[in-house]
């Protein structure tokens, strides 16, 4: 099942607080009544899944006007890289423009969002990595969209070796530098660089995303970063055996 399917009506009889379920209760019209749930979405990753998926629709309204305007291909890319059928982009819709409308910044979300999935720090680094694509949607990332994003990977408690990892991982690949997107030193000995290697390369896994709450719509992106791993190691063993 699409997590896009009744993605506001599945959160009825959840008990959400904080700036999402405001939001959330105002397009619904009301305070969000307790109900019974079905069993599809009583079940932790679904539901979860769910939350990863309203929490990029936020983010990425709130950063598709960081730069003071909005474009047509942020827009597009919003739709893109969620995955978003054309059956759901009404709702979706509702609560992209609700978001960007409302006065309220990116912080508080941020914040929810942040203890929404503490102890996944694999999963907000994803957000990061899902955010920098919409940014780039428009030919580059501007100056305050990056300062945005770079605020969030704090508030999300990223060190600045995760967030700069992610950053470089986005270069094409005659650009980058693995070193980065290892998160090590070129001083480190090849075998501590292995290690490295092998915590991120389980840690971006699509398998364990997935079973984080990463929904399946939005993977292709962790893989993109598997591959961009994968790459910096194999550049690297090439050039320590120079």
């Amino acid at each position: 099942m699409s997590i896009w399917g009744s993605l506001i009506g599945g959160f009825i009889g959840f008990t959400f607080g904080g700036p999402l379920g405001m939001l959330l209760g105002s397009l619904i019209g009301g305070r969000l009544s307790r109900v019974k749930f079905s069993s599809h979405q009583t079940g932790s990753t679904a539901q979860q899944q769910q939350i990863f998926a309203l929490s990029l629709i936020v983010l990425s309204a709130k950063l598709s006007k960081a730069d003071g305007h909005v474009s047509k291909e942020e827009i597009i890319a919003v739709k893109d890289k969620l995955n978003i059928p054309k059956s759901e982009m009404k709702q979706v819709g509702k609560i992209f423009n609700k978001a960007k409308e409302e006065s309220i910044g990116f912080e508080p979300y941020a914040e929810q969002i942040s203890t929404m999935f503490r102890g996944n720090q694999n999963v907000l680094e994803e957000v990061i990595n899902i955010l920098f694509y919409v940014a780039e949607a428009d030919g580059e990332v501007s100056s305050s969209e990056e300062k945005m994003i770079e605020e969030i990977a704090k508030i999300f408690g990223l060190e600045q070796h995760q967030y700069q990892s992610i950053k470089e991982s986005r270069k094409s690949s005659d650009k980058v530098n693995p070193y980065i997107v290892l998160g090590c030193s070129p001083d480190d000995t090849l075998q501590n660089i292995r290690k490295k290697y092998i915590q991120l390369s389980k840690k971006h896994h699509p398998d364990l995303l997935m079973s984080k709450g990463v929904p399946e719509e939005v993977i292709n992106e962790s893989k993109k970063k598997m591959r961009a791993i994968n790459s910096a190691w194999d550049q690297i063993q090439k050039l320590k055996s120079t």
